[in-house]
């Protein structure tokens, strides 16, 4: 009798998912909301032919030398950063992602942190919550989109679709891209030249060496003391003590962030917490990575994820594979 492949889930799926991943083989899923620990997550990945695998994973040479089986490794996420290509070549598996279901609702929680930031809501919130709100009086004045100039950092498809949604607010859009155009509508323009000009930045940049701290100490220098930066790119693509430095020294209107350092697990010197000075800035506006955090988009994901998985098992080229293997031979 032939054997049934082995899908190890590291991370809370829907139960549809679940129902549909058992169509293919045996199942291993973590069924709480917490990640399980690496050691934990290698052990149950010795005897597994699939991984369904997700941003808290960080998949490496170490990590496969002891899954024999596996043959694929399905991301449930769009940025890849934490799973070595290399390794996964040379080991011979499929490393796919689900490149297009993460635009939009990323796209719609750009501007909402954009205006968040800028309205003061998490301050308004506050107020109204303490009890000493008694109506209207001249507090909390804040900036608005219309009539300002907003730079958008990396024009892939979330950068692309924040412009489509900016475009009717009545600002000015530049867009920075060192290989990407831009749509009509907008200016492209070098980065320096955005910082100086701009009232808002939003970074939807992927991290790469080459984008690892782009907005550091030299970039926030150049940058007018009341300008917003929100970032739904990556974590690393922002120095986050280089912009503690600057909201304390005044030189930064406010940070609003989705994305952390501390998420990017495949960094070693990364660092391990949100510092608590940064966490408890009164001009910052933070929420817990929920670009896609939309249950229908999320349902989404993690099936497009199944059908990658669906592919490898079958012998074909998942559909959203990324790599190319140097050799699909594995020995169980």
């Amino acid at each position: 009798m032939t054997m049934r492949p082995r899908i190890l889930v590291t991370n809370w799926v829907h139960e549809t998912t679940l129902q549909q991943l058992s169509l293919l083989g045996d199942i291993d899923a973590n069924e709480t909301r917490m990640p399980w620990p690496r050691e934990q997550i290698i052990r149950r990945a010795e005897q597994a032919d699939a991984i369904l695998a997700f941003m808290t994973d960080c998949i490496d040479a170490s990590f496969l030398a002891r899954c024999k089986r596996l043959r694929a490794v399905a991301c449930a996420l769009k940025g890849y950063d934490n799973f070595d290509m290399d390794a996964c070549n040379a080991a011979g598996i499929w490393i796919s992602i689900v490149p297009d279901l993460l635009t939009e609702p990323t796209a719609e929680l750009a501007v909402g942190l954009a205006i968040g930031l800028a309205r003061n809501i998490r301050d308004g919130d506050a107020l109204v919550r303490s009890g000493a709100f008694e109506g209207w009086r001249p507090v909390l004045y804040g900036t608005g989109l219309d009539g300002s100039t907003v730079s958008i950092v990396g024009m892939g498809r979330v950068g692309r679709a924040v412009a489509q949604r900016l475009s009717g607010f009545g600002c000015r859009l530049l867009g920075i891209d060192p290989v990407a155009e831009v749509p009509p509508g907008m200016i492209k323009v070098g980065l320096n030249r955005a910082l100086e000009t701009s009232d808002y930045v939003i970074l939807c940049a992927p991290l790469s060496p080459g984008s690892r701290h782009l907005i550091g100490a030299d970039a926030l220098a150049r940058m007018n003391a009341d300008t917003l930066l929100i970032n739904v790119g990556r974590g690393s693509v922002v120095d986050e003590s280089a912009v503690l430095a600057a909201l304390e020294a005044g030189k930064l209107g406010g940070y609003a962030a989705d994305v952390f350092e501390m998420e990017d697990w495949a960094l070693p010197e990364r660092p391990k917490a949100i510092d608590e000075r940064l966490r408890t800035h009164s001009r910052t506006l933070f929420t817990p990575h929920l670009g896609s955090a939309v249950t229908e988009v999320r349902k989404a994901i993690e099936m497009r994820a199944v059908d990658n998985i669906a592919d490898a098992l079958e012998g074909h080229r998942p559909r959203d594979a990324i790599n190319a293997p140097a050799s699909l031979a594995r020995t169980g």
